[in-house]
């Protein structure tokens, strides 16, 4: 048996077992990783340890490190009040501003994970306040990052580009980020309908109740907000702490140091942290105790696995076994599908980036538009990234509130499985199907 297959067999059984008995599935896939790449492959402990996700690490650590010491003095309750003078109280235009928004960070060339990073937190305040369903918000976030995610100026939006420039291949900027933009609008629409979005235009903030602190729930989010609810009635401005005010000083920092500066988001927000964390060491403490750890060792280790994948030549054996059937409609379907697959456990730039050129040549031979598959392949790769085990989707996870961090990851997971079963195969119909018919 090859280390090829080995190596998805191996996957399998790690899901299998994850599923069966109470063991994180991170630390089976970094067994995995170990036994496969050691045994299988014969790769070198150092290899192993290199395709560890350290910059996805520090970037799920900061970033929950950063928003728990905002949790913890108040500052995530104070902007969630700001927001409600913002809205006017219509608790229904929140999910919206927040797609809107995380859509236009992209768009204007902020990578997916900074703005999701940024956003999820922010955005889970408003759900445990208001009682949005934690799924709600949480894809508006992810879905509204993809939808700007292949503008002209985006990182994905200029690698699919520079990539089918140096194949030869006609490209089409415009076409590739409207195929995204309306994919990822279309699915936070449905989004919006599954997850309670109609029964939040009947609600005001007036109607907000009470949410503790901590407050995570079995399924359906709880009530929120009283001090909202109070601003709501009494129309009075939401005041601030000085270390509140600090606080919001750092977050914003952090977002010009990422969004404008290009500084890595994990360890800017760690730096942010630890200001913070000196600043008011008494307010601040158990903070750490906050970060997601389980979920840190979950998504690192999947990742880790599938970084292994990519060394042994998984990715590229399976992508070359599937353009090797020759049929050009059943390949392109088939291509979008490990796009997708691939792409929901690992880097959505990594895979763009191989498969691209492994397309291009029976995109050569003229029998499909290049410009509509390689529109459909970005975006059945890129819509996937709501999958738990993406940099967004992991973002996601760990900081959610409102909701059982548990029982939101089943959640997430089964809505991820979905999407990478649905959104391949759409983005194949809608945009290389007619081409091929006409």
């Amino acid at each position: 048996m090859s280390a090829e297959l080995l190596s998805i067999l191996a996957l399998v059984l790690m899901f299998v077992v994850a599923t069966a008995f109470p063991v994180n599935l991170g630390a089976l896939a970094l067994v995995g990783a170990f036994l496969v790449g050691t045994l299988a492959a014969g790769m070198e402990t150092g290899d192993i340890l290199g395709a560890f996700p350290g910059s996805l690490f520090v970037i799920l650590v900061g970033v929950t490190l950063l928003f728990a010491i905002a949790t913890n003095n108040g500052t995530v309750d104070w902007l969630v009040r700001a927001a409600v003078h913002l809205v006017r109280g219509r608790i229904v235009a929140i999910p919206l501003v927040i797609f809107a928004i995380s859509a236009l960070l992209t768009a204007v060339g902020a990578p997916a994970p900074a703005v999701a990073a940024i956003l999820a937190p922010i955005a889970y305040g408003f759900a445990a306040q208001f009682n949005i369903h934690a799924l709600l918000i949480g894809l508006m976030v992810a879905h509204g990052t993809q939808a700007g995610a292949f503008s002209p100026i985006s990182v994905l939006g200029g690698i699919v580009n520079g990539v089918t420039k140096e194949a030869g291949l006609p490209s089409s900027n415009l076409v590739l980020f409207l195929s995204s933009f309306a994919f990822n609008a279309a699915a936070a629409v449905i989004v919006f309908f599954l997850f309670g979005g109609p029964s939040l235009a009947r609600r005001t903030a007036s109607d907000a109740t009470p949410v503790l602190e901590n407050d995570e729930t079995d399924g359906e989010p709880t009530g929120g907000g009283g001090g909202t609810a109070t601003l709501a009635r009494t129309g009075t401005g939401p005041r601030l702490t000085g270390h509140q005010a600090l606080t919001l000083i750092g977050i914003a920092g952090l977002c010009l140091s990422v969004l404008a500066f290009k500084l890595d988001v994990g360890l800017t927000a760690v730096t942010v942290a630890v200001i913070l964390s000196l600043t008011s060491p008494k307010s601040n403490k158990g903070a750490v105790e906050k970060v997601a750890w389980p979920t840190v060792l979950l998504i690192c280790g999947v990742v880790t696995y599938v970084g292994v994948l990519q060394e042994i030549g998984t990715i590229d054996w399976v992508g070359t076994h599937v353009a090797a059937i020759g049929i050009p409609l059943v390949v392109a379907l088939l291509i979008c599908y490990v796009g997708g697959v691939v792409s929901a456990f690992a880097s959505t730039v990594g895979i763009l980036g191989a498969l691209v050129p492994l397309a291009v040549p029976f995109l050569s031979q003229g029998t499909l538009g290049p410009i509509a598959m390689v529109a459909a392949l970005s975006v059945a790769s890129a819509i996937v990234d709501v999958s738990p085990f993406s940099t967004t989707g992991a973002l996601l996870v760990a900081n959610v509130r409102g909701m059982d961090r548990d029982v939101f990851y089943r959640k997430l997971l089964g809505y991820g499985a979905a999407v990478v079963v649905a959104g391949p195969l759409a983005a194949w119909a809608v945009l290389v199907v007619p081409g091929w018919l006409g």
